[in-house]
């Protein structure tokens, strides 16, 4: 669940950073910024490193860092905090990188949403074909007995109206269920973005 927050949110997080840093604002108050945003998980860490910090007793921002890289999940989110200690320690062109990272992340987002686009083509006529012909198929199996009349007990022998009717009952109940899991999957799949 962590990592599909931290996904969903970075890339606002990498171009509120690019904007913040572009216009000339530091790197401690761009991380505090983004602690005090709506970036979800991410804003619940910056917001508790920028809390460490300020006790004085968190070994410095490039340790923070270290440790936040521990915990994140996402390759992106830790890219980010990489590139945030590597500034840090190395003193590296933040806001060059920050545009390039958020160009990747903005292509790779393109990448997953177009796949999940992809998979998801044959999904509305499938769900189309098993609702409507499903029962369309059950309700004629109902019937075989009254078209057919005396002559159906000649072909298939002593058939049953209960039974036809069990019969057509767990047909829909199946075609429900399957449409639910077709539904199922295409939900599962989604990215979350």
């Amino acid at each position: 669940m962590r990592k599909l927050e931290e996904k969903r949110e970075l890339l606002y997080v990498i171009r509120t950073m690019d904007v913040l840093m572009s216009s000339g604002v530091g790197l401690e108050a761009a991380i505090h910024t983004i602690g005090r945003g709506g970036y979800g998980i991410i804003s619940e860490d910056f917001s508790a490193m920028m809390q460490r910090l300020q006790k004085g007793t968190s070994g410095g921002l490039d340790r923070q860092l270290k440790d936040m890289m521990k915990k994140a999940e996402s390759a992106g989110y830790k890219r980010l905090l990489n590139t945030l200690y590597t500034n840090v320690t190395q003193n590296t062109d933040l806001v060059e990188t920050l545009k390039k990272q958020g160009a990747r992340m903005e292509e790779e987002r393109t990448e997953e949403v177009e796949k999940y686009i992809e998979e998801l083509g044959g999904v509305p006529e499938t769900l189309l074909s098993i609702g409507m012909i499903g029962p369309i198929i059950l309700a004629i199996v109902g019937l075989v007995p009254q078209l057919l009349g005396d002559g159906a007990e000649a072909i298939v022998g002593a058939i049953d109206q209960g039974m036809i009717n069990q019969v057509v009952s767990g047909g829909l109940f199946f075609t429900v269920i399957g449409m639910a899991l077709i539904g199922l999957k295409a939900h599962t799949k989604d990215p979350g973005l």
